[in-house]
C-alpha cells in the first residue's frame, strides 16, 4: 500500500499530500503521523493540502481525528492550502474541523505552529483589565 511522506521541519511534522487520498491512505496517515509524533516529540503537524481537488465527509472526518490525536499528543494541527471549492464543500457536508487550524500557505502554517496560542495571549490580556 502507499504511504504518504512525513517529514520532520525543526519541531515540527510536514505532510504533503500529493495524491488523492483513498479511506485506506487517509486511516495510515492517521497511524503514521500518529507514531511519529510520539516518536519525534513533534510539537505541530502541518498537512499540505493544496493537490486535493476534492475532500469527501470521510477525508474531512480523518483530518478532524487526526488533530484530534495531535492536541492529545501536545502538538497543533494546521493545514494549509485548502482550495476555496474544497472549503465550500466541508461546509455543506456540515464539517468544522474543530481544533484544526488553517492557513494559506506552508509559510504562515509554520508561523502558526511556532507562535503561542493567540486565544492564550487574549485571555491573559483580558486579566489583567
Amino acid at each position: 500500500m502507499d504511504r504518504i511522506p512525513i517529514l520532520k521541519l525543526g519541531s515540527a511534522l510536514l505532510v504533503t499530500i500529493q495524491v488523492d487520498m483513498h479511506d485506506q491512505l487517509a486511516m495510515a496517515l492517521e497511524e503514521d503521523l500518529t507514531k511519529k509524533i510520539v516518536d519525534t516529540g513533534a510539537s505541530g503537524v502541518l498537512i499540505d493540502i493544496s493537490s486535493l481537488e476534492i475532500v469527501d465527509s470521510f477525508i474531512g472526518r480523518m483530518l478532524d481525528n487526526i488533530a484530534a490525536v495531535s492536541r492529545m499528543l501536545d502538538a497543533e494541527t494546521v493545514v494549509v492550502g485548502m482550495r476555496p471549492a474544497v472549503a465550500i464543500t466541508l461546509v455543506e457536508l456540515g464539517l468544522s474541523l474543530n481544533g484544526v487550524r488553517t492557513a494559506l500557505n506552508v509559510d504562515r502554517g509554520m508561523a502558526l505552529i511556532q507562535r503561542p496560542d493567540l486565544r492564550k495571549e487574549v485571555a491573559v490580556d483580558d486579566d489583567d483589565a
